[in-house]
């Protein structure tokens, strides 16, 4: 291998790392999105059972 196979090489491993790298960001930035969502509905309907229960002790 001569020095310009070698670089054709590292920069075509090179490119498709960083692609590699910047899906695998875009998809952690989706989980993180998605996993706030989630906590959020499970705060709410926390919080509406708690007021659900309370209202029926009230009773």
């Amino acid at each position: 291998m001569n020095l310009q196979e070698f670089e054709t090489q590292y920069r075509e491993a090179m490119a498709e790392t960083l692609n590699d790298l910047q899906t695998a960001v875009l998809l952690l930035a989706q989980a993180q999105h998605k996993i706030s969502k989630i906590g959020s509905s499970v705060q709410n309907l926390s919080e509406r059972v708690e007021e659900f229960i309370d209202h029926e002790k009230a009773e």
